[in-house]
């Protein structure tokens, strides 16, 4: 039997995720300027806090202001500390490094959700899967130098700590979705970074200047945008074919280091790079190829 056809949504998701990755980079190098300036917590607090408005507006404009409320709320409460673990970690990071660098150790937050929901979501992973986050986790350390004080890094090590945070959060966004409305997962993750990390930032609080206005609207719209369109990405399109594509952040984080910064990256980096997201890749073909079985096996055998 043939392969069943290429999703018609497919084509539109992708570009939907290529412009997702496009948002998120710009509102991470605003987030690197900003982190010149203010503490890393405050800025995450200030991520909540300017998206805020945009999302009660969606809301309302979707009309789920019903649906925000029916929620559990131990798993709500555990993302919104792990958003702030995140936003206040990788803020940290890019200040220290450059944003290429910083993509290329996020990129093993797949390899870390693969593991996760193992014991978590009680899912089934075949044994190769084991080798790739293994292979994953040495391009990892490829990308951290093999040099014992390029490892011990504070800004490589707290973007790992928020590559963390995110798989964990992303992890237990996944078990809220079976019960939870979506928008109720992005209202209440915005409302808790806001208030957790504004509350942690509050003893060094540094007042704002007036010319990070621009900074900061930059920031609410870069985030928003970018939240609509990777929900876009997986509305309509398979997860296997669009996943991918969340790669193109490194072509991001290249071009924008080059014309902000002058920073190019090192043999090293590119290295470590493309170890992770070959070991990435290759999770994402297998899981296609599995989903494909399992649709033959289904034809085939009613």
């Amino acid at each position: 039997m043939t392969a069943p056809p290429r999703a018609p949504g497919n084509l539109r998701s992708i570009t939907a995720m290529v412009v997702a990755v496009g948002f998120f980079a710009l509102m991470d190098t605003v987030l690197k300027l900003l982190a010149a300036h203010y503490p890393a917590l405050q800025v995450a607090a200030l991520r909540g806090l300017v998206a805020l408005p945009l999302v009660f507006v969606y809301l309302s404009w979707r009309g789920a202001w019903g649906r925000v409320w029916r929620l559990r709320w131990p798993l709500h409460l555990l993302r919104g500390v792990l958003s702030v673990g995140m936003l206040g970690l990788f803020t940290y990071g890019v200040r220290g490094l450059p944003l290429t660098n910083a993509y290329t150790l996020f990129f093993v937050a797949p390899l870390l959700i693969t593991l996760l929901a193992v014991g978590f979501l009680g899912e089934r992973v075949p044994r190769t899967h084991g080798w790739a986050v293994a292979v994953g986790l040495l391009g990892v350390l490829v990308a951290l130098r093999p040099s014992p004080d390029a490892f011990l890094g504070w800004a490589g090590l707290a973007v790992l700590g928020a590559a963390a945070c995110y798989a964990a959060s992303a992890v237990a966004g996944r078990l809220l979705c079976r019960t939870d409305a979506p928008e109720s997962l992005v209202l209440w993750s915005m409302l808790l970074l806001a208030l957790f990390a504004g509350v942690l930032a509050l003893p060094g609080w540094v007042p704002l200047r007036a010319e990070d206005a621009g900074l900061l609207l930059a920031l609410a719209l870069t985030g928003f945008g970018g939240q609509l369109a990777i929900t876009e990405a997986f509305r309509h399109g398979q997860a296997s074919a669009v996943a991918p594509f969340e790669y193109t952040a490194l072509a991001w984080g290249v071009g924008l280091d080059w014309l902000l910064w002058y920073t190019l990256p090192d043999g090293y980096t590119l290295l470590g790079a493309a170890i992770i997201v070959a070991s990435g890749l290759y999770l994402v073909r297998h899981e296609r190829i599995h989903a494909q079985a399992e649709v033959h096996t289904s034809v085939d055998h009613p």
